[in-house]
């Protein structure tokens, strides 16, 4: 794909005669070829904005020709060889710019759109009630996908039918939106997505390599293989918004919140008007409290555009309301994890008071801390303050809690039961890693008494199996798992009622065990599988499972606390993660390994938020993406995470939110990291630090800052 090279342009020309003489070369495509002109990123309001290959480009990375060659030297040769005359124009890349007077309009009616905003009773007369108040301004960096699998697909036409191969957390989305874009019918699209390799919500939806490949597809009567490099998905395939996040606290001397209030601003680039989506979710429901008031405001970029990514705006609103309340337990004098303690809810305050169907929070807090070791850690961090090196000790701890995680209808799941035992399950989530497979397979082999390894399944394939949501919002097990669950009951039930006939007994009076339907009241009188008259004929029983909708009156929500010691070097500002607890509510814990693996994978991303992770755009001249590899962009890596890391489950069923008593899992995780290293580095240093990354660059002054205090202050620390 040759890709604009400047944050904001227009094209006047493409001249693509020499690309489509060279070597290897078989197709060209841009926004004059034929079948090119599709609609793409739309408003609010569902209006298309733009096009495939739209020559207004708005960000770098825009998509303006595409080639299919034999070999990817020769289709990447034939893309350089393209010719394009370009007006280069006047850009905007940060908040700031976009919203200072006389700024370039990134879309047509200005470049602020108002986002949600959420109140409820009295803020003004709850901070004129509270004992303490902390006002501060944090400000998160923009955060860029980059799952080890980069973006793309395979395309190839039978006719009029298109096979997609495609790496998505969601194979129904894809074919909805490619069958969208080519104007196809949805039955002759099938896409395909068995495997995964990373996701984090950036592969919710497809992108334009779709649509392109299935044109040069067509068009050279060939298979298309259209795969991002690493480069290109930095530029195109979505980020987790900057934020800047005003925040006021205040709270009665005992502790008991009365007034939170937030204003966030963001950008979700040049085409979302999402940069501030449930950025002030923590702050509207994970304390109570009785007087809130939030305000977000979207602000369009001449930048990529963001995607979810893992606990969407969770992370950026713990940051800021987690180090506001440390803050605030300061000037009270109180413990940290006691303030929250005394802040529990035990309703969705935002959604009206409606009560949880369970709530995990305390027990975070609780066991959280007391597997940590949480007051011989303070003591101990405080021990090491005292010393004359210039390495220092701190402990912090955040929670949180995801707004999603609850699954819902609809989910189909079909199980056939073979008369030899085997099973095979047929459902259409994608696994993106988390380990969907192995807990539907559990599942399924708990009901049915089947080992695992004579369990097949079908999965994510549009022609063969059923419909199924995306893989996202850490809903796929507590969706599909009842589905799936329902499913081999249903076999079950058949079972019951074949082995009727052959044991003279009603259905109510038998059971599924061992293989074989037995007598509840004799067990000596059963029938195993592969003997049942009906079974001998019908060779397999069929079982069909469908989710219910989740119960009218309930909120679900996975909750969360964790706990953090480093060593911060008070000279160079390094900082060392040397302990990490995450003690994580998400219902029934289905399997043990797969939830420690989405804990592990969750607290790393948290640690790339809080330490590593940013977006550097050339805000002063050209507004073109400055670390765009992971040479530069600095993802955390074996050496950045602790070698100390324990998952902590808070095994608390919810059987009146589904069938399976689960919650969501991976998205919780990420949320309270980034404060808790945070807070532990406040802690450590007397220093804290609102803007992400916290690095040695960020740390330098302020300690520098801090040392001079204490020498001409000798009451000692800042």
């Amino acid at each position: 794909v040759l890709r604009c090279p400047h944050a904001h342009a227009r094209v006047r020309k493409v001249d693509v005669a020499a690309a489509e003489k060279m070597p290897g070369v078989h197709a060209v495509i841009h926004d004059g070829s034929p079948g090119a002109d599709i609609p793409w990123h739309t408003d609010s309001k569902g209006k298309a904005v733009s096009r495939l290959f739209d020559p207004h480009c708005r960000h770098e990375g825009e998509e303006v020709a595409a080639v299919a060659a034999e070999t990817p030297r020769q289709a990447w040769d034939a893309v350089r060889a393209i010719a394009v005359e370009w007006e280069v124009l006047p850009q905007v890349c940060d908040v700031e710019q976009a919203l200072a007077p006389g700024a370039p309009e990134v879309r047509e009616g200005g470049n602020r759109t108002a986002g949600q905003s959420y109140a409820r009773g009295d803020v003004a007369a709850g901070f004129a009630t509270a004992a303490a108040v902390v006002e501060r301004t944090f400000r998160t960096a923009t955060e860029m996908h980059t799952p080890l699998e980069p973006h793309g697909c395979v395309a190839r036409w039978e006719g009029p039918r298109l096979t997609v191969w495609e790496s998505t957390q969601g194979v129904y989305a894809v074919q909805g939106q490619v069958a969208a874009a080519l104007a196809l019918p949805l039955a002759n699209v099938r896409v395909i997505g068995h495997y995964v390799g990373g996701g984090f919500g950036s592969k919710l939806s497809t992108g334009k390599w779709s649509a392109i490949a299935a044109l040069l597809a067509k068009r050279t009567a060939r298979p298309v293989r259209l795969f991002l490099t690493r480069e290109e998905t930095l530029l195109v395939a979505g980020n987790r918004p900057a934020n800047t996040i005003r925040l006021k606290v205040g709270a009665k001397a005992d502790g008991t919140l009365t007034a939170l209030e937030c204003e966030a601003t963001g950008s979700g680039g040049a085409y979302s008007e999402n940069g501030t989506g449930l950025v002030d979710w923590v702050v509207r429901d994970l304390y109570s409290c009785p007087n809130v008031r939030t305000a977000n405001t979207n602000v369009f970029t001449h930048a990529g555009s963001e995607r979810a990514m893992r606990a969407p705006g969770h992370p950026q609103g713990a940051w800021a309301l987690e180090q506001a309340l440390d803050e605030l337990a300061g000037k009270l004098a109180l413990d940290p994890v006691e303030l929250r303690r005394r802040n529990v809810p035990l309703v969705s305050q935002a959604r009206g008071g409606t009560p949880y169907t369970t709530t995990g929070l305390r027990q975070c807090l609780d066991d959280g801390a007391r597997a940590f070791g949480w007051e011989e850690a303070k003591r101990r961090a405080a021990a090491s303050r005292q010393e004359s090196g210039p390495w220092a000790r701190g402990v912090g701890m955040a929670a949180g809690l995801w707004v999603g995680g609850a699954g819902g209808a609809p989910a189909t799941g079909i199980v056939k039961l073979f008369a030899d035992g085997s099973v095979n399950l047929n459902m259409g989530a994608s696994d993106i890693g988390t380990g969907t497979k192995t807990v539907m397979a559990m599942i399924v082999a708990e009901e049915l008494g089947v080992p695992l390894e004579k369990i097949q399944i079908e999965h994510a394939d549009t022609a063969t199996t059923q419909f199924a949501t995306a893989s996202g919002g850490s809903k796929t097990v507590p969706t599909e798992g009842p589905a799936v669950r329902a499913a081999a009951l249903d076999c079950v039930a058949q079972l019951l009622a074949m082995a009727s006939a052959d044991l003279k007994l009603p259905a109510a009076e038998l059971a599924w065990r061992d293989g074989a339907v037995v007598s509840t009241a004799d067990d000596t009188r059963r029938v195993a599988l592969a003997d049942i008259s009906e079974m001998k004929r019908r060779r397999l029983v069929t079982g069909v499972g469908y989710r219910a909708r989740n119960p009218d009156g309930t909120v679900t929500c996975p909750f969360a606390a964790q706990f953090c010691e480093v060593e911060v070097n008070r000279l160079t500002g390094e900082v060392r993660l040397l302990r990490f607890l995450a003690a994580q509510e998400s219902g029934r814990v289905m399997n043990r390994a797969t939830f420690d693996n989405q804990v592990y994978g969750g607290v790393t991303m948290g640690a790339g938020l809080a330490l590593t992770e940013r977006r550097v755009l050339d805000r002063e001249a050209t507004g073109k993406l400055c670390n765009r590899s992971w040479h530069d962009y600095k993802i955390p890596t074996a050496l950045d995470v602790p070698a100390e890391l324990v998952s902590l489950p808070v095994d608390l069923p919810a059987p009146a939110a589904n069938a399976i008593g689960a919650k969501g899992l991976g998205e919780p995780v990420t949320i309270p990291t980034a404060p808790a290293i945070a807070n532990a580095i406040a802690d450590a240093v007397g220093v804290r630090i609102t803007d992400t990354p916290v690095n040695p660059t960020s740390l330098v002054e302020p300690l520098a800052a801090a040392r001079t205090s204490r020498t001409t202050r000798p009451e000692g620390r800042a």
